[in-house]
């Protein structure tokens, strides 16, 4: 088990050619057979990020508690990420200021300024692409390293989560940032 290199060798079996959609899923079942069972269980922290109802608190702290320095350092990014949307909200709505804020973590947040610019664009969309992008930005930061490893592995996975989530909302969008990430992984992968 954890043989890095030929998981992420394998990698590029998502073709940049595809037809209908993507099952992300299955790409992600095809990982976990490939795991162990410890690294299942970091995959499993990841991918419970995806879930909005598991954010709170606890998951926050858990995730800063991780062995992984991948799923720390994502999620405390995603954190910071989410508190200055829910901030730029309670504003543009009115609400009070700390209202729905996770106020776990760190508090100085590097990327307030781009994330506030991309917010006040009136194009919704737009703003969910500019938000999407700048997470895609901060996956490769933390990965950057990593070629042979399970914080790659994860970081493709974050990426994956990203594409399946644009395929669903546009298809033409999804299908963009699929050929990206197949391109980054035919680039920075090649064995």
């Amino acid at each position: 088990m954890n043989n890095y290199e030929y998981i992420i060798a394998a990698l590029p079996v998502l073709q940049p050619d595809f037809r209908g959609s993507l099952d992300s899923g299955a790409v992600i079942d095809e990982i976990r057979s490939q795991l162990s069972a410890r690294d299942n269980s970091v995959l499993d922290m990841l991918l419970k990020g995806w879930d909005p109802d598991s954010l709170d608190e606890d998951f926050y702290r858990k995730a800063a508690a991780s062995g992984s320095p991948f799923i720390r350092n994502y999620f405390a990014y995603d954190l910071q990420l989410r508190n200055a949307k829910v901030t730029w909200l309670n504003k543009a709505l009115q609400r009070p200021e700390g209202e729905d804020i996770v106020s776990f973590g760190p508090e100085d947040f590097d990327d307030l300024q781009k994330v506030n610019s991309i917010l006040d664009t009136p194009d919704i969309l737009g703003r969910e692409r500019g938000l999407d992008d700048i997470l895609w930005q901060k996956i490769d930061d933390l990965t950057v390293m990593d070629v042979f490893d399970l914080d790659a592995i994860l970081g493709f996975a974050a990426k994956l989560k990203i594409v399946d989530r644009w395929l669903k909302l546009d298809e033409a969008a999804g299908r963009e940032l699929f050929h990206k990430l197949v391109k980054e992984i035919k680039e920075n992968y090649t064995i």
